[in-house]
């Protein structure tokens, strides 16, 4: 390589660069330097692959295969400078010894990545290009520095057809839908494209683009118990090297049953006294059980999951069953019955009178009555039968949008910190309903500050709150809450909504009169783009931040008088508890209270 000054009109951008046959790229950033200072950083060239006596070849013209941007923004000046009648200064060069197409287009690549980070289309056309000229996927990784998955995504948008990729390039489509595409065949995405011209019909993207490509079901072959290569069953897989999927769902589960129908008789061959197989219609939930080794009669609970997901759990009684166990051992073990000092009756003297006694005493030390209530909450007692929220819907749509919810990650993160608090295994899925026995917690809980007895306890309640009933709607309107914090909307919510006159009010609250009026007599579905367009602030539309439903609100309202919503149930059965209790509004200033309440004991 060597340095030299080369006049313009002997300079042109080379087919290898990445940015040639494309608009004049934009230089007003780099303009101001280059009409005050030139270019002082060489751009690289090499000697025009044009053979001279072919138009536009000669053996003194040079290709830029990196430095477009500079060459573009030093022809401007040199424009300005002739019109000025000033002397135009030739482009400082680094000229490249001859070298093969890959190699140029390499170090086009380099730079620009390295400068402007281009997008990755243009990426994908340059890496295309690459490959073509023979580089291998690793070379291609280990000259950017790039992941191999990194470069196979990129490689992925290949399969695509080229109107996609351009929906992809100007944004249009996310990268999770983008994705899923890669799945579809091309008459799919033919397919897909004409549900995308059609406003009159639905478009599926992101989670539900890929059930609309697996007819309603995706099962993972990550979830696969037997030997997917050895099965035959045909798999679908994302070629951005992330997720396969099995193509028969039906295949799939014949497969899956044979092969946890020999998870069974292994159990049983390794001494468990049964293996059962919990189907997908029920939950194996670990806090309505006990550990159990083989030799006091564990058993193993073979959970499936209706998405192919097998969970095996080894070592577990009911606990009904494992106290009726014990039971039996301690009567077996005690040979000859030795007569108790007192008798039972007045077993039941000490007891009511030790009874009576602690709970009278406790009155003042309200720290110690909490810690014991958040014992008996969370491992429960002969008289405390706690249920946890099981957040349930048969819409996967509902579930996942409630997984990806901010309000479910932050309380997820708290519920992991309260597990480590407790020493707990982190990976637990809930605190409420642990396997230690109240009165060890309770102990445990008495070295805890205050603070952290009430952090434990927000996230029990959390858990056992129900989601059905009216104490959301008092606590939420209790504290204020601003939905738009926790919430905002997104495919499932829109999916969902079927009733017309009910989204021409949403389209009227969202867009405005005006535009629900014009557009009050389309379809649902339009009316629904309409709406996520001013959410989203697309296709010209003014963009509409923090807008939360009626219904989801706190306090909640109906949009029309029909009526028929259980958030405006609720709420009307709380203002009426609250009229009847005499208690002020959240908005009303509370009443001085008469006796003060005792401080929380440490």
């Amino acid at each position: 390589m060597k340095l030299d000054f080369i006049d313009l009109g002997k300079l042109s951008v080379s087919k290898a660069n990445m940015r040639y046959g494309r608009k004049a790229p934009d230089v007003t950033d780099i303009l101001p330097t280059v009409r005050k200072r030139g270019v002082f950083m060489p751009v690289l060239v090499r000697p025009n692959s044009v053979p001279s006596g072919v138009e536009g070849g000669s053996q003194d013209t040079f290709e830029i295969v990196a430095g477009a941007r500079r060459f573009h923004a030093a022809s401007i000046v040199a424009g300005e400078r002739r019109e000025a009648g000033a002397e135009v200064e030739p482009l400082p060069c680094a000229i490249l010894d001859e070298a093969d197409d890959a190699s140029a287009i390499e170090a086009s690549l380099i730079e620009n990545i390295a400068r402007l980070s281009p997008d990755e289309v243009t990426q994908w056309e340059t890496f295309a290009r690459l490959v073509k000229e023979g580089r291998a996927l690793a070379d291609i990784a280990e000259t950017f520095g790039l992941p191999d998955l990194a470069v196979r995504r990129i490689l992925a948008l290949g399969n695509l057809l080229p109107r996609i990729r351009q929906m992809y390039a100007r944004d249009e489509i996310d990268r999770t839908t983008v994705r899923h595409l890669t799945l579809a065949s091309k008459s799919q995405q033919k397919a897909w494209l004409a549900l995308a011209d059609d406003p009159e019909n639905y478009l599926p993207t992101g989670h539900q683009l890929k059930l609309w490509l697996f007819g309603g079901q995706s099962i993972a072959v990550r979830h696969a118990l037997f030997d997917v290569e050895a099965s035959g069953l045909a798999v679908v897989a994302d070629l951005f090297g992330e997720d396969a999927y099995f193509a028969d769902a039906d295949a799939f589960w014949t497969a899956q049953d044979a092969a946890i129908a020999a998870r069974v008789e292994t159990a049983l061959d390794q001494g468990w006294a049964d293996a059962v197989i919990v189907p997908p219609t029920e939950h194996f939930s670990t806090w309505e059980y006990e550990k159990a080794p083989k030799r006091k009669g564990g058993r193993v609970y073979i959970d499936v999951r209706a998405s192919g997901e097998v969970t095996v759990y080894e070592g577990y009684l009911s606990r009904s069953e494992a106290r009726r166990r014990a039971e039996r051992c301690e009567g077996a073990a005690s040979a000859k019955p030795v007569r108790p000092e007192a008798t039972s009756a007045m077993q039941d003297y000490i007891a009511l009178h030790r009874h009576a006694a602690v709970r009278a005493a406790l009155i003042g030390h309200n720290g110690l009555a909490l810690r014991l209530m958040v014992a008996h909450a969370i491992a429960g007692s002969p008289l405390w039968r706690v249920e946890i929220e099981p957040q349930k819907s048969r819409n996967d749509a509902v579930r996942e949008s409630v997984e990806n919810a901010p309000g479910e990650a932050r309380f997820d993160e708290q519920r992991r910190a309260v597990l480590a608090l407790l020493g707990f295994d982190p990976e637990t899925p809930t605190v409420t309903g642990g396997d230690e026995g109240s009165t060890g917690l309770f102990l445990r809980l008495i070295d805890l500050p205050d603070t952290a007895v009430m952090e434990i306890l927000t996230i029990v309640i959390g858990e056992t709150l129900f989601a059905n009933s009216a104490l959301v709607d008092a606590v939420g309107t209790e504290l204020g809450i601003d939905m738009a914090s926790y919430w905002e909307a997104d495919d499932a919510f829109f999916s969902l909504i079927r009733d017309k006159e009910v989204m021409r009010a949403i389209m009227g609250e969202v867009a405005g009169d005006t535009i629900a009026l014009a557009n009050g007599q389309e379809k649902t579905k339009v009316m629904a783009k309409i709406v996520r367009d001013h959410l989203d602030g697309r296709d010209g539309r003014s963009k509409v931040e923090n807008w939360v439903p009626r219904w989801m609100a706190f306090p909640p309202a109906h949009y029309t008088e029909r009526g028929g919503v259980a958030s405006v149930a609720a709420h009307a059965e709380v203002e009426q508890a609250r009229a009847e209790a005499h208690c002020p509004s959240p908005d009303t200033p509370a009443p001085v209270a008469a006796v003060e309440p005792l401080p929380l004991a440490a």
